[in-house]
């Protein structure tokens, strides 16, 4: 009941995105190699950040 009022995290954030990207470029890796290509390096940085995160 209480965790409907809960804040995410930026950690959780990025973790939701990061997922998100990974999906999409699962997806496009079948169709599409150069749109799959950027997906995947847009989601390495979302990983360097998460990775930050975890570290600091």
């Amino acid at each position: 009941m209480f965790g409907r009022f809960k804040k995410t995290t930026e950690l959780e954030k990025l973790q939701k995105q990061y997922k998100k990207l990974m999906a999409d470029w699962h997806k496009l890796s079948a169709t599409n190699r150069g749109e799959s290509d950027k997906k995947y390096a847009e989601a390495q940085v979302i990983m360097d950040k998460i990775e930050q995160l975890k570290q600091a």
